[in-house]
C-alpha cells in the first residue's frame, strides 16, 4: 500500500508526463481539433487540472472555486455518436495564458491537500492523468507534422514475420476482475469473479500488416494509419510516415478486425480468453512510453512458446461488449466515468500500447471503444474455430 506521500510524488510524476506532451505541440496549433469526435486541443490543456481540481479541492474537501466558470468548462470530455461531431470554435475557448495560469494556481493549491484526501482519490488522480497521458498522443499523432515537434522515426523493416502459429489453452476459469477493499481499480473492474471458459487455439502473434495486406488485395479498405503513396504502402507514424512495417502489427478498428477474422473463418478473443491467455504474461518492451509507434510482433519472443505480445505495442479488441460487472457500483465522485458507456456500442480492449503507462498493465484493467474509431493503438489476434 503506497502512503500519501508516495501517491503524491506519483502524481508529479504523470504531470510530467502529460506536460512533456503539451511541449510537442506548437503553440499556434492548440486550438486545432485534429480528431473531429473530440475537443480541440486547449480543451485538454485545462481539463487535466480541472479535473484534479474538481475531484480534490471540490468532491473531497469543500474548498472554495477560484475559478468556478474553468471548473465547469473543462470538466468533461466527449464521446459523440457517429454524426454529431462537435462545432464549436476557437473562439470559444479562452486564452492559452490564461488557461495556464489556472493551470499553475490549482496545482498549488491541490498539492497543499494531499495529506488531508482520501487514497482512492489520489489514485484516480494519478490514473485519470495518465490515461489522457495516451488519449492525448491519439489526438497529437493526427495533427499536422508540421504543427508538432520533430521526434524519433523508426527504421521500417522490410521483411515479413516468421510463419504463423497458434497456442492451444487449456480450458478453466477466467478471473475477471478485483477483491474489492485489498486493490485500487476503476468500477468497472468490480466485482471479482470466475468465467469458464473452453479449450481454445490463438495466433501467437497480434495479425501483422503484412497479413492485413492480403485482406487488402482481396477488397478490403487499407486501416486508417495506412497511406498509399507511388504505388507503396506507407505508415502514418506519429513523427513521419515511413514505409509499413509488414512487420508490425496492424492498427485498426474493431470492425476491420472483426471482418478480418471472418474472412479468414476465425474470430476474436472473448475478455476471458484473453485472461486464460495472458495470465502471467510479462509486459513487452513497447509499453509504458518506451515508443511512439509499433514495433515487429516476434521483437519480445516468450521462451515457453506462449502468446507473445498480450500486454503491449498496441491494445487487443475482444469480442466483448463493454458491460457492467455482476455488482457493478459507479464511483460517486465520478459516476460517468463507465456507466454511460455499457450501452453495447463500445467494445473490451486488452493488454496495453507503446503510450500506456505501468499502472494499467494489470490484467483487470478494462479499455473500451466505439467499434468504427480508427485514432486507437489497437491491435488484435485471431483464435481457430
Amino acid at each position: 500500500m503506497l502512503t500519501r506521500t508516495e501517491l503524491g510524488r506519483e502524481l508529479d510524476q504523470a504531470r510530467r508526463v502529460t506536460d512533456s506532451l503539451f511541449q510537442l505541440v506548437r503553440p499556434d496549433a492548440l486550438y486545432d481539433r485534429p480528431v473531429p469526435e473530440r475537443h480541440r486541443l486547449i480543451f485538454y490543456l485545462g481539463h487535466l487540472e480541472a479535473f484534479d481540481w474538481n475531484l480534490i479541492a471540490r468532491y473531497a474537501l469543500d474548498v472554495p472555486s477560484f475559478h468556478a466558470d474553468f471548473d465547469r468548462l473543462f470538466a468533461f470530455g466527449i464521446d459523440p455518436p457517429p454524426g454529431q461531431l462537435p462545432d464549436d470554435t476557437p473562439a470559444a475557448w479562452p486564452g492559452v495564458a490564461e488557461v495556464r495560469r489556472y493551470n499553475l494556481r490549482t496545482r498549488e493549491i491541490v498539492d497543499d491537500l494531499t495529506d488531508q484526501v482520501p487514497q482512492q482519490l489520489l489514485h484516480v488522480a494519478i490514473e485519470h492523468r495518465l490515461m489522457h497521458a495516451e488519449t492525448f498522443a491519439y489526438l497529437l499523432h493526427q495533427l499536422a507534422y508540421e504543427k508538432k515537434a520533430a521526434g524519433p522515426v523508426p527504421e521500417a523493416s522490410a521483411a515479413p514475420p516468421r510463419g504463423e502459429g497458434f497456442c492451444d489453452i487449456s480450458g478453466g476459469h477466467a478471473t475477471l476482475g478485483l477483491e474489492r477493499e485489498k486493490n485500487f481499480g476503476w468500477d468497472n473492474e468490480f466485482e471479482q469473479h470466475c468465467v469458464p471458459v473452453a479449450p481454445f487455439s490463438v495466433a501467437r502473434h497480434k495479425v501483422t500488416n503484412a497479413q492485413y495486406l492480403e485482406f487488402v488485395r482481396a477488397g478490403a479498405d487499407a486501416p486508417f494509419f495506412w497511406h498509399s503513396e507511388g504505388g507503396r504502402w506507407m505508415f502514418r507514424g506519429m513523427f513521419a510516415e515511413y514505409p509499413l512495417p509488414l512487420d508490425a502489427p496492424v492498427y485498426l478498428t474493431h470492425a476491420e478486425a472483426n471482418a478480418y477474422a471472418q474472412w479468414r473463418g476465425m474470430r476474436l478473443l472473448t475478455e476471458a480468453e484473453f485472461h486464460r491467455a495472458a495470465d502471467g504474461a510479462d509486459a513487452g518492451s513497447n509499453v509504458d512510453f518506451q515508443g511512439w509507434d509499433p514495433v515487429p510482433v516476434t521483437a519480445d519472443p516468450q521462451p515457453d512458446g506462449r502468446p507473445e505480445q498480450l500486454i503491449g505495442n498496441g491494445w487487443e479488441w475482444t469480442s466483448t461488449p463493454f458491460l457492467a460487472f455482476p455488482g457493478f457500483e459507479a464511483f460517486p465522485f465520478y459516476r460517468n466515468y463507465s456507466e454511460p458507456f455499457f450501452d453495447g456500442q463500445h467494445y473490451v480492449l486488452k493488454g496495453g500500447s507503446p503510450r500506456t503507462a505501468r499502472r494499467f498493465l494489470r490484467l483487470s484493467f478494462r479499455n473500451w471503444f466505439r467499434p468504427a474509431y480508427p485514432y486507437v493503438y489497437a491491435t488484435f489476434r485471431v483464435v481457430r474455430p
